[in-house]
């Protein structure tokens, strides 16, 4: 095992990423319940540039499990944390599955 259970990346720069709601805000997020949870230690929450996944974000990526989850709302962060983060187990309705791998810009990004 590396050097964390968990290694959290999160997108939070990309000229396409969808715009109105403030990814910075779910790095802190992460990191905060992640420390709540006493496992700060084991968990590391990282920023993260572009994914290439340009009209697909936000995105979290997990690893190691290499689990991609696309369209992150706030909302979603909560259950990312309990369900995987902290307890191991992906949220199936978030995972991002492109079946390509590389670069995976939806038709209308730029």
């Amino acid at each position: 095992m590396g050097q964390y259970d968990r290694h959290v990346f999160v997108c939070t720069t990309g000229d396409d990423c969808p715009k109105g709601g403030d990814v910075e805000q779910f790095v802190k997020y992460l990191r905060s319940e992640v420390a709540k949870a006493g496992r700060h230690q084991d968990v590391r929450i990282n920023k993260a540039g572009c994914f290439s996944q340009c009209g697909h974000g936000p995105m979290i990526v997990v690893y190691p499990e290499n689990v991609w989850y696309a369209g992150v709302q706030q909302s979603d962060l909560q259950e990312i944390v309990q369900c995987h983060i902290l307890g191991g187990q992906p949220v199936e309705r978030l995972v991002y599955a492109p079946g390509v791998k590389g670069a995976n810009k939806k038709k209308d990004a730029h």
